[in-house]
């Protein structure tokens, strides 16, 4: 049996890197799409294409992509970006909601709605941690709006916030991370109990445990809307209008327009890939160009980038002020995890967070380089080569670790071997 899927936002792949290593004999991807609307060259596309093949790949904004044109498929995966996701009504109250433009969850949105009775029985989407708790003057609104959505269109669901290092893995990555189930499914009717789907049943309990259930800190149902004739648009602005709430946990389920919510603790025994395990070796060393040492002249830059900071500053009406900023790990330790990768840790001028390291092998300061960058996210050595450093590190500050996406892609192969999608 195979599992059909839609990969959209598609990046340079990361989703379909991660389901193919979990089982690429059930996992086929049948469409995808890219698109970048800021750049004239399709670069993240582009390596797509270089890897995967050019068939069925959509190089076109999907605002522009009609849902009949997007074949049937099973489940429906993709990263989306952290936008306004709030709701306003039309003029027209004829054409009635409508989500801010190009922002895309509402293409997600208008895709599984056009497809109707033919709609994917799974979603498995990735976010941004911060997702929980946009906008910062309404907590929660946008990842309320999302669940509601997803009821609306005949959904159940669980989220978890994953620290991608607390299971072993070798970045501190924090993102979240949505699955969704047709409630017709036969994973979405097993979903029933909350406690027992949260901490023992689920699929994120399966591919990635937590400790057992405190009942300190009672698992209660909250409604995401305040009473039942309330649209997406009066959610989107009565939810948590006063911002009193931390609504969202880092766990949690949603059923029928109710929730569960859970602060959820790792529990991992397992082994523990640190960044310096990541660092080329060997043959590979022929990678380590000049131009990722830090120079004897930039070196002052660097320390006081990194370094702690408590000085004078002005303002623009020429006031006074002490500007204090805590010190950075220079260089980084090699003996855990990396920190997060960020989109500008290509190019060799100094920057507090891009990450410098003292080579264990000739002893220097110097820059990761994309092989390594790509080894943090779990991707195959050189899977953005063909592009120049500083884009491909702008694709891994952009990626999800595939390790992440593996895990859950091998519980849903358990799963469906079992009778149960």
């Amino acid at each position: 049996m195979e599992i059909k899927i839609v990969e959209l936002f598609a990046g340079v792949g990361g989703f379909r890197i991660g389901l193919e290593r979990a089982d690429a004999d059930v996992f086929k991807t049948i469409w995808s799409n890219q698109f970048e609307p800021a750049t004239k060259v399709q670069h993240a596309s582009r390596i797509y294409v270089k890897r995967f093949g050019t068939n069925n790949h959509i190089n076109e904004d999907i605002a522009l992509v009609k849902s009949q044109n997007i074949p049937i498929h099973d489940m429906l995966v993709g990263g989306f970006p952290c936008q306004d996701y709030s709701v306003a009504r039309t003029l027209s109250q004829a054409a009635g909601l409508e989500g801010k433009k190009g922002v895309l969850w509402w293409q997600i949105y208008r895709i599984i709605k056009d497809k109707g009775s033919s709609k994917p029985k799974i979603l498995f989407l990735e976010n941004v941690d911060r997702l929980l708790l946009s906008p910062a003057k309404q907590r929660g609104r946008d990842f309320a709006i999302i669940l509601q959505s997803l009821s609306d269109l005949g959904y159940v669901a669980e989220w978890r916030v994953i620290n991608a290092a607390d299971y072993g893995m070798p970045q501190r990555r924090r993102r979240t991370y949505i699955l969704a189930y047709s409630k017709e499914s036969t994973l979405g009717r097993s979903m029933k109990d909350p406690t027992e789907w949260l901490f023992d049943e689920g699929v994120f309990a399966k591919a990635f445990p937590i400790h057992d259930y405190n009942e300190t800190f009672p698992l209660c149902m909250n409604k995401l809307k305040s009473y039942s004739e309330m649209d997406l648009a009066d959610l989107s602005e009565e939810f948590n209008k006063n911002n009193k709430l931390k609504p969202f946990e880092n766990a949690g389920i949603m059923m029928e327009g109710a929730y569960w919510t859970y602060k959820s603790v790792p529990n991992y025994n397992g082994k523990y890939v640190t960044l310096g395990d990541v660092l080329v070796k060997g043959e590979d060393r022929k990678y380590l160009t000049d131009d990722f040492y830090v120079s004897e002249e930039d070196l002052p830059k660097w320390n006081y980038l990194k370094g702690a900071k408590h000085e004078p500053r002005k303002k623009s009406n020429g006031e006074i002020f002490y500007y204090n900023e805590g010190g950075m790990c220079f260089p980084d330790a090699l003996d855990k995890a990396s920190r997060t990768i960020i989109t500008s840790e290509g190019g060799a001028t100094a920057s507090r967070f891009k990450h410098v390291i003292k080579d264990p092998i000739d002893g220097r300061l110097r820059r990761l380089l994309p092989i390594e960058l790509e080894r943090l996210n779990m991707f195959p050595d050189n899977h953005t080569l063909g592009e120049n450093d500083t884009k491909r590190a702008f694709f891994m500050g952009n990626a999800l670790v595939c390790g992440i996406i593996t895990n859950i892609g091998k519980e849903l192969v358990s799963r469906m071997k079992g009778g149960e999608i």
